[in-house]
């Protein structure tokens, strides 16, 4: 058995965090470097460690959806990110959305405490010998973005992903806006800003055809789906975004009794709740035209933007190729990958990610055998989807449970069905953990 070991761990998102912070609690010491604050990313503000860029939402809490199973399992196993996230925890619905701030915070703050943790303000442009785990997600710097593709001998894939507005809200008019969450569920959390038919169609002929910034290589084919700028969607149909962020199905307008013709959700952004972001608006639009356009909603037409929504790149690897199922890379396995560069889309797939790498690392180097996630969980399916050479053209993927192993018979219903696979997963990581003291005592 190693008795002392040290692995260097490129940035410190929510994927190079979380590995850390499983590294380190398994005696394994870690060098976490991370070029903030010295170095900012142009989509990055903070200084603090695991900023959340986009959104505020970590999505779905409730074990029907895979994403909450994913949840479940990070939190049944430690995770640094999720008990971060519950303890900075805003109203959301059925939804976890935290304060971006007080995550941030938290997750920092933890870290730096931690006694067999260095933490290294620096820009990597070389990796060190020994094991390293790369994290430095999709807005690597130039230079070890460079490195990358040098070791992987491949070209990198690349698409773009955007951020959405914030708006203040005391600058939205609530007389014309109501509070709820979809389908009633939890509390009543976020501010619904109804359109009706010609609302809508002005909107949708004006966002379609509103000015761009401009994006070196932008490409609307490009674009992950998960993260479609709105004016995209506009142009794809009349009607693309009333099935998608603006979808009035399970929002009753108190005021009528009735659905409306659509309506666009605000999310609240700090505990506060002074800030709210614009859900799903994601958008490369210049900022004025973003003000003339989104002010066309009738609820937001003296709206105050605190943040305008903004187009950055990213970068990720093709994985079935390169890395195996603990995200390690093939030919030279003392180096792994962790974050949405291998392909997990997402915060909570990123952090996952880092906390599959962090616990076999772990167990690589103090000489236990590998704990081998099966597709049956949602760690273990994220991990199996991006090392799989089986895959036709190698695209990010959310969690969800078309790449979990199905249960082998019929449960009636859709609901009932992800919840039996989703107590199937959660009595393998229990036994797992009652099995495998070595690592999870």
């Amino acid at each position: 058995m190693i008795q002392k070991s040290q692995v260097t761990v490129i940035g410190a998102g929510p994927a190079g965090s979380e590995c850390a912070w499983q590294l380190a609690k398994r005696g394994i010491e870690v060098k976490l470097v991370d070029m903030k604050p010295r170095k900012m990313t142009p989509a990055h503000k903070s200084k603090y460690f695991s900023e959340l860029v986009c959104s505020n939402s970590l999505r779905s809490d409730e074990l029907s959806n895979a994403v909450g199973l994913l949840k479940a399992e990070m939190r049944a196993m430690g995770s640094l990110f999720l008990e971060s996230a519950d303890r900075n925890r805003v109203p959301a619905g059925g939804a976890l959305a935290v304060d971006r701030e007080g995550f941030a915070r938290t997750v920092t703050e933890r870290l730096s405490a931690c006694e067999t943790i260095e933490i290294v303000s620096e820009e990597v442009s070389e990796l060190p010998e020994g094991e390293v785990v790369v994290a430095s997600g999709p807005l690597s710097s130039d230079a070890i973005a460079g490195t990358i593709h040098t070791l992987c001998g491949e070209e990198g894939l690349h698409f773009y992903d955007a951020v959405a507005p914030i708006v203040t809200l005391e600058s939205v008019d609530l007389s014309s806006a109501f509070f709820a969450s979809r389908y009633d569920k939890g509390t009543a959390d976020y501010v619904n800003c109804p359109m009706n038919r010609e609302e809508y169609l002005r909107f949708v002929a004006e966002l379609a055809h509103a000015q761009e910034a401009a994006v070196h290589g932008f490409d609307d084919g490009a674009v992950f789906e998960g993260c479609m700028p709105v004016e995209v969607m506009a142009r794809r149909g009349v009607d693309t975004l009333r099935y998608g962020p603006l979808k009035p199905v399970g929002l009753i307008d108190p005021r009528t009794g009735k659905d409306n013709y659509a309506v666009v959700q605000l999310r609240k952004d700090n505990a506060e709740g002074t800030l709210y972001n614009l859900v799903g608006f994601q958008t490369h639009l210049t900022f004025g035209e973003q003000k003339r356009v989104f002010s066309m909603i009738p609820a937001l037409h003296d709206a105050e933007f605190v943040r305008y929504g903004v187009m950055h790149r990213n970068t990720f690897l093709n994985s079935p190729h390169l890395l195996d199922r603990y995200y390690r890379l093939r030919t030279e396995p003392r180096i792994s990958f962790a974050g949405q560069m291998t392909g997990v889309e997402g915060y909570v797939e990123s952090a996952a990610s880092g906390m599959l790498v962090g616990i076999e690392t772990a167990a690589r180097l103090l000489g236990l055998p590998p704990v081998n996630f099966p597709q049956e969980t949602a760690v273990g399916a994220l991990a199996q989807y991006v090392s799989s050479g089986s895959v036709g053209e190698f695209q990010p993927m959310n969690i969800n449970f078309g790449i979990i192993s199905p249960l082998g018979y019929r449960v009636k219903g859709k609901r009932n069905k992800n919840a039996e696979i989703s107590a199937r997963s959660l009595k393998w990581i229990e036994q797992m953990k009652n099995e495998r003291e070595d690592l999870f005592a």
